[in-house]
């Protein structure tokens, strides 16, 4: 059971329900995906199945998902036999890696060490030479949820997308630097954030939750 803060205005308070997609084969090979695509692995299956029943009871008037397959793979387990629709936003996509998709993780570091330390140490600082930037993903998830935020003003709403849309999302409603963009949670796959949309900003219930899965995989 999810509880809502106790206190009066939540009945016309809209709840964001967001999640990243199941794991998928890349990310058991640790290959960066961006753009690109795998499938989800039956792993990542079992966990969107799990989050779908932990979800079961709640009413959702729609779900948002990242065009990805691998999104869009997930939301369809979520919702299971319901008729909920599902909106694709181009803007829920994860970042354009450009010319490392594919690539593995280790790869990377060695072919590009100055880039690949900059992702993951100042991502304030991160300039991509065939991708996006932090600053630019960041711009479209604020401009991807301010579409939601405009389009439903009250209900719940699911939204389904990638792991560094979440981290910045988390920036833009905590306001946050791109800086701390890679503050805690890790968001693992299916990890569920719950963000209540207040008239005087945002309230966090739960981040990165992962109370509906088995332990982590070491892919995620």
């Amino acid at each position: 059971m999810i509880s809502r803060p106790n206190r009066k205005e939540w009945i016309d308070m809209l709840e964001l329900y967001i999640t990243r997609h199941g794991e998928t084969e890349w990310n058991v090979q640790k290959r960066m995906q961006g753009w690109s695509d795998s499938e989800l692995t039956e792993n990542g299956r079992e966990n969107a199945r799990a989050l779908g029943n932990r979800l079961v009871d709640i009413n959702f008037s729609s779900i948002y998902s990242s065009p990805s397959k691998r999104t869009l793979d997930t939301a369809k387990i979520i919702r299971n036999n319901k008729n909920t629709p599902i909106i694709l936003e181009d803007k829920l996509k994860e970042i354009h890696m450009g010319d490392w998709e594919g690539e593995t993780h280790q790869t990377l570091s060695e072919k590009y060490p100055a880039a690949y330390t900059s992702f993951w140490e100042t991502p304030h600082l991160y300039e991509s030479k065939s991708g996006e930037n932090f600053t630019d993903l960041f711009n479209r998830a604020a401009e991807a949820v301010n579409r939601i935020i405009t389009e439903n003003t009250s209900g719940r709403v699911l939204m389904v997308t990638h792991s560094v849309i979440i981290k910045c999302l988390f920036a833009y409603f905590k306001n946050r630097s791109m800086e701390r963009l890679w503050d805690p949670p890790y968001i693992h796959d299916t990890s569920l954030t719950i963000v209540y949309v207040m008239d005087n900003g945002y309230e966090f219930l739960l981040e990165g939750d992962l109370s509906h899965r088995k332990s982590p995989s070491i892919s995620d």
